[in-house]
């Protein structure tokens, strides 16, 4: 028996079936695995010229959920201003302190000097 493109019918038992036929894990089973468990995936490109290493790209990818990252020690996006709503107002209300107490400083240095009058 063959296919209409006329290549041999395939045998139950020689291929897999195809996804969302049988008991094959479809995408959303695997995704939820690797969210639950995590992946990490490394590697390191480097460019060597006569033995001089011109270029060295250190790649370092991790696929978890937020949970799972946070169960690991992984929580940047939560200090991160550009991320965050809770970040960008902790840092604006660390501008404003800062700048409030360089205008106490400069009030200070000001009220010790005695102005000068106009002729």
């Amino acid at each position: 028996m063959t296919t209409p493109g006329g290549f041999p019918q395939p045998s139950g038992s020689r291929f897999p079936e195809p996804y969302g036929q049988g008991s094959g894990a479809n995408l959303a089973d695997i995704l939820e695995r690797v969210l639950d468990k995590g992946i990490v995936i490394a590697g390191d490109i480097r460019i060597n010229l006569l033995d001089i290493e011109l270029l060295t790209i250190k790649l370092r990818l991790i696929v978890a959920s937020v949970d799972k990252a946070k169960e690991m020690g992984i929580d940047w996006w939560e200090t991160d201003p550009a991320l965050s709503s809770r970040a960008r107002r902790d840092e604006l209300t660390r501008e404003n302190a800062e700048l409030r107490e360089r205008l106490a400083r400069l009030e200070e240095l000001e009220g010790g000097r005695v102005p000068k009058e106009a002729p």
